[in-house]
């Protein structure tokens, strides 16, 4: 690789990293120029929430309600529990077979009856916050949306999901390569693209483009979009628990939501001498399974 790509590619990532801070920088400020938005609209008796309002709700509900629970469980409750038991039946209790029975158990009811249900609703719930933080960032400094005919729509959603699914089962894989350092950087390289990817498809959506368009701008600015998505990777990938790391992935993404649309990124930009298709297996492997399951709905019909 030459110098001069070399270049290209770190500047690429350095400018990704630096947009990927800009939702932060300019969040009070959008926050401020929706709710002037939003009081004109109640004049005319709209009683849509305001930016800062729904930003504060996810907040509320990822980190307020399903982090706080986690880590209340993890370090209030099973402490005290496991102090209980060491004063009331002893130390050999507390440090043999029973307490890691006990510990499974508790471990075991609090994530079926509690986690796991709460984790569910939250991903549900989350996919509307996040459209409407999405949709009223754009409004407030881009105008409004372009979104695609109602039967593209859903199909180009159907596809999304699935792409990003296997995406991240590809990720996985990735990570998996029995060489030192080597399997961790690309498993890192995916998540970023994936993390800058996710934020960014809201403000593709809103402006019209399609999947293929929006792959094909990944992987032709991939510096950019790792630089983009790296905070993001990192924060969730420090974690061992996969709940946990949702959470925080949940808490933090509406601030690259308003990143993603307050970046400087233009159509014509080109931050790589050459373009990653990492993208493009998972998009073939999808575009096959829809390209199945559309033939099968056709047989079915006839």
């Amino acid at each position: 690789m030459s110098p001069n790509s070399l270049q290209v590619i770190c500047g690429g990532t350095f400018k990704g990293l630096c947009d990927s801070l800009r939702g932060t920088i300019k969040f009070y400020k959008i926050c401020t120029e929706s709710s002037l938005k939003q009081k004109d609209k109640k004049k005319k008796k709209t009683n849509e929430p305001s930016l800062m309002k729904n930003i504060l709700s996810c907040c509320f509900w990822n980190g307020g309600v399903f982090l706080a629970s986690i880590i209340g469980f993890n370090y209030v409750l099973l402490p005290i529990v496991q102090e209980m038991i060491r004063l009331i039946f002893g130390d050999s209790v507390y440090d043999g077979a029973v307490w890691m029975w006990i510990n499974r158990i508790l471990s075991w009811t609090f994530n079926t009856l509690w986690v796991l249900p709460l984790f569910v609703v939250s991903k549900i719930v989350n996919c509307f916050w996040f459209q409407d933080i999405a949709d009223q960032a754009f409004k407030t400094t881009r105008g409004r949306p372009r979104h695609l005919p109602f039967s593209t729509m859903i199909a180009d959603t159907c596809f999304s999901v699935l792409l990003h699914l296997i995406f991240l089962f590809q990720s996985m894989l990735a990570s998996l390569i029995p060489i030192e350092g080597i399997g961790m950087f690309i498993g890192l390289l995916h998540m970023s693209l994936l993390s800058s990817s996710y934020a960014f498809e809201y403000r593709w959506f809103n402006m019209g483009w399609e999947v293929h368009q929006r792959v094909t701008c990944v992987e032709r600015n991939w510096p950019y979009y790792f630089g983009f998505g790296l905070p993001l990777a990192l924060c969730t990938l420090m974690f061992s628990s996969q709940l946990v790391s949702g959470c925080v992935f949940s808490l933090l993404f509406p601030l690259f939501i308003i990143s993603a649309n307050e970046a400087e990124m233009k159509v014509g930009d080109v931050f790589s001498p050459f373009p990653l298709k990492l993208f493009t297996p998972s998009a073939q492997l999808t575009n096959s399974i829809f390209h199945f399951l559309t033939s099968k709905t056709k047989k079915s019909n006839h």
